[in-house]
Formats: structure tokens, sequence, C-alpha cells
């Protein structure tokens, strides 16, 4: 699946554009879904691919879909790959790894945003720059969004607007992003009517 182009948004919608190989000590790949594809076209791209894939850790999970292609990132031959079997078992795992470390790693974000915006928190938790991450959306625009009321995060969003896991309201999902929580903005649709809501549609998929 190639590279997901989204519409112009407001400002605090994250924007995604196309990995590319950098020099570095260390290559940290955070991938689920259809990122593996997006892994692959890194590593067509660059001028050492077995140097990079020697300095190279992979963390993956498979899509909120269900796209699971763990056995093609196998066969790339990293220093290191790591399968979770969900985004949250993968998070430990990515800690460690964020907080070890140095100066001059390079960070490759691709997938999902669900994944990429948790994975992007935890490296900026480390203080480690913004500019060694780059972002790559791949696969299922399934969102993770917060009730801005309870503050509840509902993963995988696919409805529009849709009732929210923790408190039972219906929520209408905003592009506002926050990437202090990784997550989009629910808000109470029919706060001023209530009772008055729309149809569903399913716009995330």
């Amino acid at each position: 699946m190639s590279k997901t182009i989204f519409p112009p948004s407001i400002k605090s919608r994250p924007v995604y554009a196309t990995l590319e190989p950098r020099p570095g000590n260390a290559h940290v790949v955070i991938a689920d879904g259809e990122g593996a594809e997006a892994l692959a076209d890194l590593l067509a791209k660059a001028p050492d691919r077995a140097a990079m894939l020697a300095q190279m850790h992979i963390l993956y999970a498979p899509g909120p879909t269900g796209t699971d292609q763990w056995a093609a990132v196998q066969t790339l031959g990293a220093a290191q790959s790591y399968r979770a079997p969900t985004i949250a078992a993968m998070l430990p795992r990515l800690t460690k790894v964020v907080s070890e470390a140095h100066m001059g790693t390079q960070f490759y974000l691709t997938g999902t945003e669900g994944l990429i915006g948790q994975a992007e928190r935890e490296i900026m938790m480390t203080g480690l720059p913004f500019a060694a991450i780059q972002k790559e959306h791949r696969g299922s625009t399934l969102r993770r969004v917060q009730c801005v009321h309870c503050k509840g995060i509902t993963e995988n969003v696919a409805l529009d607007p849709f009732v929210c896991s923790h408190c039972g309201l219906s929520l209408y999902v905003r592009d506002h992003y926050s990437r202090r929580i990784a997550a989009f903005q629910g808000v109470n649709i029919d706060a001023e009517d209530p009772g008055l809501v729309p149809a569903a549609v399913e716009r995330f998929k």
C-alpha cells in the first residue's frame, strides 16, 4: 500500500512525509501493519543497505485491521527485530530502546497514526531531538480518540460520530490532535440538543 495522502486540515493535524535514509550510528524502526512496506521502500533507497541493516532495530506490531507482515520484516535481515502482538504490548520495549538510545540515532515511524503518535511521544519524552524522527503513514486510518469530557481514550475509531467507550457520550471526531496524549479529540455532538445525534458515518477505515 502506497503512502497515505490526507486532505489539507487545521494546523494541529499531523502531516506525514516519506521515509528517507539518513546517516546515523543507529536506526530504530517502529512500525505496524502496512508500515512494513514503507520500511522495504526505505531500505531500497539506502546507499549501503547492508550497513544500515547492521545498525537497525525493528519493533513491529500487526495493524488494527489485522494486517501482519512480520514474515516480510524477518526476511530483511536487521540486526534486531521484535514483534509485539499489539501496540500496547510494544510500548514497554519501545520505552527501553528509546531510553538507551544515544545522540545520532535515527527513528523511522511508519504505519497507523495510533502507532506513530504513541511512538513519537515516547521518543520526545526522552529529550532526543525532534529532527531525528521521520514519520510516514501507511495502511489503516482508524483513529485513536480522546473524549474531552471524561478524558478516556478509545482506540481504532471508525465512525463519526461515535459513542465514547468510557462515558457513553456521542462524540464528534475533530481533526484537532494532541501530541502530548497522541490522540485526536472527540467532542460531545449533542451537548446543546440532547438526543439529537446524526447518523454515524464510517469515516476511518
